[in-house]
């Protein structure tokens, strides 16, 4: 090859990895960073300044970790996808340590009965099971994704070490433990092994499996008792009426009385009284219900429809079953996590204590799912390159 059709072959890629991002895609998640920065705002000014607290100080920190998500997502699409199968190794071994420190006492910080946090300086702090998502679904990811049998399908041993894969950090987070983790992790498990091509009985073992393993974990004490009152006040709003059943009756107040148009912006009373506990994290769909209203609601749900849309067209166009297995397992956890999320604050799914992607507070959540969008918009850029 010439210098000036190397130079030329030099400047097509560059601009392909800069020009060739999904436009859709980018604009959904950047609403929702931006809605979610004025939802964590609004939920948390009045009670700061009425306490003589900086009102400002989750909005600061809020926008950080939005930063530092950003330059993670950006550092994610530097690397061509397809030579992330070298590293998933050491991105699979590094999820497990992270999740093995935690548990360590003195280096794990406890909250809510689950050891699921290393504390660092400045008062941040990392959530290692966050982190397990991704080193999950790209190991899952690359032992699915191979053809060494000469067959378009894995097989039986193939499909048994990418469950083993996903096994022993989800049996690390089941120690700490935290369920709603693991029900996120477990439904993109069970997407990715159905989109890989195995065989179907495989994929009805596994929703046994977990239906089995949810009844057992909860007869043998494996839930802690604060998380175990969460689900008895899904069954029935009246029980621990001082704890979880009081946030769910206060969640779903809140979000009916916003109405068709809401109380308008930083104006609910709900929110501005500080009636939902956890308002500005787990609970921020609360904040748009009441001072967004039924519209800006829905207008939210729009975006992460659109995210969805998009990462399935990713998946579909990919014609590498490692970036088509990645795009699936991203896409399912956002539509699993975003679902429970919704789903919780009003009352027809179990409180489980998962954040709502890109717009609740919490920097390892939207470090990790940024690193997510980093993952899809990597995979459609060397489609176009």
């Amino acid at each position: 090859m010439s210098t000036e059709q190397f130079t030329k072959r030099g400047r097509i890629n560059r601009r392909s990895l800069t020009h060739g991002f999904d436009p859709y895609l980018t604009g959904a998640v950047l609403g929702l960073l931006v809605i979610g920065t004025l939802l964590v705002y609004a939920a948390t000014r009045s009670w700061y300044a009425a306490n003589g607290l900086d009102p400002q100080y989750y909005l600061k920190r809020h926008i950080i970790n939005i930063l530092i998500g950003l330059f993670l997502a950006l550092g994610t699409t530097l690397i061509d996808y397809r030579l992330l199968r070298a590293y998933t190794p050491i991105v699979w071994g590094i999820g497990v340590v992270g999740l093995i420190i935690v548990l360590i006492p003195g280096l794990g910080s406890e909250i809510n009965g689950a050891r699921a946090w290393i504390s660092l300086p400045g008062g941040f702090q990392v959530q290692p099971a966050e982190l397990a998502k991704i080193s999950i679904i790209i190991g899952m990811s690359m032992i699915l994704a191979e053809r060494t049998h000469g067959s378009d399908q894995p097989t039986h041993k193939d499909v048994a070490q990418a469950l083993l894969v996903a096994a022993i950090p989800i049996l690390l987070i089941l120690a700490q433990p935290d369920m709603g983790t693991i029900l996120i992790i477990s439904a993109s498990v069970v997407v990715m092994i159905a989109v890989s091509g195995a065989p179907s009985r495989w994929v009805v073992g596994l929703l046994i499996l977990a239906l089995v393993g949810g009844f057992t974990a909860v007869k043998v004490g494996v839930v802690s008792e604060y998380q175990l009152k969460r689900l008895q006040s899904f069954v029935d709003p009246t029980a621990d009426p001082q704890s979880s059943g009081y946030q769910l009756r206060q969640s779903r107040i809140t979000i009916g009385s916003g109405g068709f148009v809401g109380k308008g912006l930083f104006n609910g009373p709900q929110t501005n009284g500080r009636f939902v506990p956890e308002q500005q994290t787990d609970f921020i769909f609360t904040v748009a219900g009441e001072e967004l209203g039924f519209l800006g609601s829905a207008g939210i749900l729009l975006l992460f429809f659109l995210i969805l849309v998009r990462g399935f067209r990713i998946a579909r166009r990919s014609q590498d079953p490692f970036g088509r297995l990645v795009c699936t397992g991203v896409i399912a956890w956002f539509a699993f996590q975003a679902f429970e999320n919704i789903g919780m604050t009003m009352g027809v799914m179990p409180m489980t204590g998962v954040p709502l992607p890109f717009l609740s507070y919490g920097g390892s959540s939207m470090f990790v799912n940024l690193i997510g969008v980093g993952l899809l918009q990597n995979i459609h850029a060397r489609q176009r390159g």
